[in-house]
């Protein structure tokens, strides 16, 4: 069978006379049909082809695998005897034209629509001209030879900090090794984990305001008042870790789409592959998955030399990433998220190896700041592994233990090293949380070029990397290092600059409301985020609810506080200290030194808030 597979804004045809002797008989609904956004399927019935179940299902899998990654409306079967001259006869033709078109209905979540089998018809069709707009199949029904992969060989090998290599397979794992293991089982032997368990984050992120959005997209989240404040954290503090690094780093901002009819776009579109959300305007549009295409874009403008290099360039791009239905998983696997995404323009690839040694002490110095620990994955191209293999055991050795390395043989990708950073989290799961990548390719591709010593136009190697992971990964790790705490008999917290109330102020009765907004203010002016809970309830319930948001100091105000200045404060996984708001505001500066500062995300008085679900 010979498909051509049109992505069509629009398409129509009408019936206008008998092609054959006795054509598939005409029905009002046969005589003419239209659609929009369709996938037209021109479909050559051949000689040797059969309605088997196997047959079929193959063709219609392979028809609704398309029209889903074009997001088409509808599937419009059409007859087209022109792609084959090894043509099936008219009633056999019909026969599975037929099957076919009743497999795709009961398979399909979207309308299908045929036309009818030998007559000539007019036809009108608008191809939409994007890189998957036009696409041809040839499927026979015996099984067809497994499709090599781009490379000839995959496969895993174990390095050590001394820098022997061990075959995972063989490999003795220690106690030390635990979530190493675990990153090879999955990893090596696809050794998934079983059970339908929750992890425990997830009543987290609801309790802090990250949930999913119902009238959306599955995959989208909208994020409460808390969430929004340590989203914005996060924001700043990413720019905050990429200035860090030592090299000069540039913050951008731009848009979220970009044309598929730019060479560059739809090459880089084109690796990336079917997890794309392809929208339209004017023409077609592709939501971007990073900050790729807008910072390669802008830098590509720039006159650069060798002296600017290495220089960072940092946006907080939200990304989209067609994740499947039943993949999607809160705060953690997402189809619209936040993306702090570093790019590193270096000379060559030995500055890239300098300077991803400090992006690789920079990730291990933040992830162990939560008081997490990775475990690594390194996807490298067999030529970087024999040539830098003592690259690779220098990082080891940095990690202080075995590395997962990932050889692709024969690959062709636009990276040569990309490295994944795991934690293991609560269930004893492998979670990818940031990740650097060695990019050989882009930079000519895109047109990004710089000027060396001897005035030569040269194409840097691009450095990708997430230090922290995207902003709701990094969410996700502070709540499963807080779901993990629990579990082990410790009270969970997150780091007070993060937190989203630092202080919460709980007046005794309401004739201690006024001294306790006077506190607050005073907390507020300087630099923290602080409510006051002057609602008509009793002070063991305002304690309770204030210790179900994690609240890192609860000030307790009544006549004693009033009159000494001294305050009865619960400090979280503490219990009651007394001391003076000059000590209150001294640890909340510690404890926040070194991290950016926003304002409460809501107003400070609890009594005019509406009750939150």
């Amino acid at each position: 069978m010979r498909l051509l597979l049109i992505h069509a804004g629009s398409f129509s045809f009408e019936v206008r006379d008998k092609a054959v002797e006795n054509p598939e008989p005409l029905t009002e609904e046969l005589k003419r049909g239209s659609a929009e956004n369709t996938l037209v399927v021109f479909t050559t019935v051949e000689e040797n082809d059969n309605d088997s179940p196997s047959f079929l299902e193959r063709v219609a899998n392979d028809v609704l695998d398309v029209a889903g990654r074009v997001k088409a409306s509808s599937v419009f079967l059409y007859p087209y005897a022109h792609l084959s001259p090894n043509l099936a006869p008219p009633p056999r033709a019909i026969a599975i034209l037929n099957a076919l078109y009743e497999t795709l209905k009961g398979k399909a979540s979207i309308p299908v629509y045929k036309a009818p089998f030998g007559w000539y018809k007019a036809f009108t069709v608008s191809c939409l001209g994007h890189p998957l707009s036009e696409l041809s199949r040839t499927i026979t029904p015996q099984e067809p030879a497994p499709q090599r992969k781009p490379y000839t060989r995959d496969y895993y090998v174990i390095v050590s900090p001394n820098g022997s290599v061990h075959d995972p397979a063989n490999y003795s794992f220690s106690e030390g090794d635990a979530d190493l293991k675990v990153l090879v089982d999955k990893e090596v032997f696809k050794r998934e984990l079983e059970g339908k368990e929750q992890p425990r984050y997830i009543d987290y992120c609801v309790k802090f305001g990250f949930e999913w959005e119902p009238l959306s997209d599955v995959g989208h989240m909208r994020y409460g008042p808390y969430a929004t404040v340590m989203i914005e954290l996060l924001d700043d503090y990413s720019y905050q870790v990429a200035k860090s690094l030592g090299i000069p780093v540039f913050k951008v901002k731009g848009t979220n789409m970009f044309r598929l009819s730019d060479k560059a776009i739809s090459e880089h579109a084109g690796l990336f592959g079917e997890r794309m959300y392809v929208t339209e305007s004017d023409e077609e549009l592709v939501m971007r998955y990073a900050a790729c295409f807008q910072q390669f874009a802008m830098i590509k403008d720039w006159v650069l030399s060798y002296r600017n290099l290495p220089l960072g360039m940092l946006e907080v791009a939200d990304s989209y990433r067609y994740e499947q239905p039943g993949e999607t998983v809160l705060c953690f696997r997402l189809r619209r998220f936040y993306m702090p995404d570093l790019h590193i323009f270096v000379k060559d690839l030995k500055e890239a190896m300098d300077v991803g040694l400090k992006l690789h002490a920079k990730i291990f110095e933040e992830i162990r700041k939560i008081g997490r620990d990775y475990v690594s994955l390194y996807n490298v191209s067999k030529e970087f592994f024999d040539q830098n293999k003592d690259y690779l055991v220098e990082l080891a050795r940095r990690e202080g233990k075995p590395i997962l390395v990932r050889i692709l043989e024969g690959a062709k990708y636009y990276w040569v090293l990309n490295v994944e950073y795991h934690i293991i989290d609560e269930l004893r799961r492998p979670r990818e949380i940031a990740t650097f990548q060695f990019d050989i390719g882009n930079a000519q591709r895109f047109g990004i070029k710089y000027r060396d010593e001897n005035n030569n136009i040269k194409y840097p190697v691009i450095i990708h990397t997430a230090i922290l992971g995207s902003i709701e990964r990094y969410v996700f790790a502070l709540l499963d290092t807080a779901a993990i705490n629990e579990a082990n008999g410790k009270v969970p917290v997150l780091p007070t600059w993060i937190a989203p109330v630092q202080v919460r102020v709980i007046p005794v009765s309401s004739s201690y409301n006024e001294g306790a907004v006077e506190l607050a203010r005073r907390i507020e002016e300087a630099g923290f985020r602080v409510e006051v809970d002057d609602r008509d309830e009793t002070v063991s319930r305002k304690i309770r609810d204030a210790e179900t948001l994690w609240i890192p100091y609860i000030v307790v105000f009544g006549e004693r506080e009033a009159k000494t200045g001294s305050l009865s404060v619960r400090v979280r996984g503490v219990g009651q200290v007394s001391m003076r708001i000059e000590e209150l505001l001294s640890r909340l500066d510690a404890e926040t030194k070194g991290y950016p500062r926003k304002p409460l995300t809501a107003p400070m008085l609890l009594s005019i808030r509406p009750p939150l679900p």
